[in-house]
């Protein structure tokens, strides 16, 4: 389950330009969005660490949790937001309002356990494929993670998506087809010594354009001298 007892605090603020949220952040707060439910979109300002926190909880941008702003709270999710990319501070935030009782789409991570027998016993490799799949619950339902057992799958096993654990509150959006891991043999990469590439380079044949060109002008040369032999005679 996403959902947290965190409540994040916002003040409203008017929305205006590039200035307004360089001010913004000069207070310590960054500028926010809050949008979605029917309802018109508002802009805020929020505490960084708050939403970095939520951010590298287990449940990630999936987490909901309470946002308290103009006397009232509402359930809402991090859509989006962006970094600097030198310093890693935190620019912006979007928000969406949630409604409790309607499903969302949401993108979650997939993480394989144990280990294949494939790998184990047949000198294979466990290659993953993708690494997150999307799924349409409420959104009391939204898991931190799908997770899956690899260890029964031999040399030339794979896992699809329909085959990964779930229950009846969730549906795949992802096809359920897509291949999310196979075991496959390791492949090695054949470096070639120098005593091949000289041996390769001898056994190289001549151009025979070359040479039968080269021939062509002897003839002819040899022709020449015949005749005028012939004609000091």
């Amino acid at each position: 389950m996403a959902i947290t007892e965190n409540t994040v605090t916002a003040q409203s603020r008017k929305a205006g330009g590039k200035n307004d949220a360089r001010r913004v952040r000069k207070t310590g707060m960054v500028p926010a969005a809050v949008y979605g439910a029917g309802k018109d979109p508002v802009a805020v300002t929020v505490d960084p660490k708050a939403v970095s926190k939520i951010l590298r909880s287990e449940t990630g941008h999936n987490t909901i949790f309470d946002l308290a702003v103009n006397g009232g709270a509402e359930k809402v999710m991090i859509v989006d937001w962006q970094y600097e990319p030198l310093k890693g501070k935190l620019l912006h935030v979007d928000l969406k309002r949630i409604a409790m009782d309607k499903v969302l789409r949401v993108s979650v991570p997939v993480i394989l356990q144990g280990t294949a027998e494939g790998v184990k016993n047949e000198g294979g490799i466990l290659e993953q494929l993708i690494r997150e799949v999307e799924i349409e619950c409420l959104p009391a339902d939204i898991p931190r993670a799908i997770f899956a057992d690899v260890t029964p799958l031999k040399h030339g096993d794979n896992l699809r998506v329909k085959d990964l654990a779930h229950g009846d509150k969730l549906k795949f959006i992802t096809d359920e087809d897509q291949m999310v891991a196979h075991v496959t043999h390791v492949k090695e990469e054949v470096v070639a010594t120098p005593d091949a590439v000289a041996a390769e380079a001898g056994a190289t044949p001549a151009e025979p354009e070359v040479i039968k060109k080269g021939k062509t002008e002897v003839e002819g040369a040899e022709g020449g001298d015949e005749k005028k032999a012939e004609k000091k005679k």
